[in-house]
């Protein structure tokens, strides 16, 4: 049987669901502790404040983050390819930290958006090797950027917005032959 989340983790997840669900503003101490099933007493104990609850939530995004450069470094397909592919949202822990972060991000988190740009770059870097140009790997982040923001938009897939199937292997094929070094 798996062992319940602590205290301090099921307070950050119910933060990051506010932050997802309602914004940064309906996110209050008060409601993220009643989200979680905890005092407000108990939230303090863990995060002293709703900065240390913003702090803890762009550390989650940023160990998440080092563990998807590593991802992408070694992807048996390869950086690009895994780069395109996981850029279409699975409801995953990274997925939700960087919406979560997005939404602290546009309440005006200046750290927030430090580490969205830096997890950014990071991702960049691991692909640069295995494009010809900075062209090519403008191409591969900006449709990586969409992918994400379209499938963001379009959470039920009734638009049908974001290729998948044997469309977005089409795609990931254009891209390869497009930026290959």
């Amino acid at each position: 049987m798996a062992r319940p989340p602590h205290a301090r983790e099921r307070v950050l997840d119910a933060y990051e669901a506010m932050l997802i669900s309602d914004g940064e503003r309906a996110a209050t101490l008060d409601a993220v502790a009643r989200a979680a099933g905890v005092s407000k007493g108990g939230l303090l104990y863990h995060f002293a404040s709703k900065d240390e609850l913003a702090a803890a939530m762009i550390a989650r995004l940023e160990r998440l983050g080092i563990e998807d450069v590593e991802r992408i470094r070694t992807a048996p397909e390869g950086p690009v390819e895994h780069y395109l592919r996981t850029s279409v949202m699975m409801d995953d822990d990274l997925d939700r930290a960087i919406i979560a972060a997005t939404r602290l991000a546009q309440g005006g988190s200046t750290a927030a958006t430090e580490a969205l740009h830096r997890m950014r770059e990071e991702s960049a870097e691991a692909i640069r090797p295995h494009v010809r140009d900075q062209a090519a790997l403008d191409l591969v982040m900006l449709l990586s950027d969409g992918l994400f923001f379209n499938n963001a938009v379009d959470a039920d897939g009734s638009d049908d917005v974001v290729p998948s199937g044997a469309e977005l292997d089409a795609l990931v094929a254009l891209v390869l032959r497009s930026v290959a070094s």
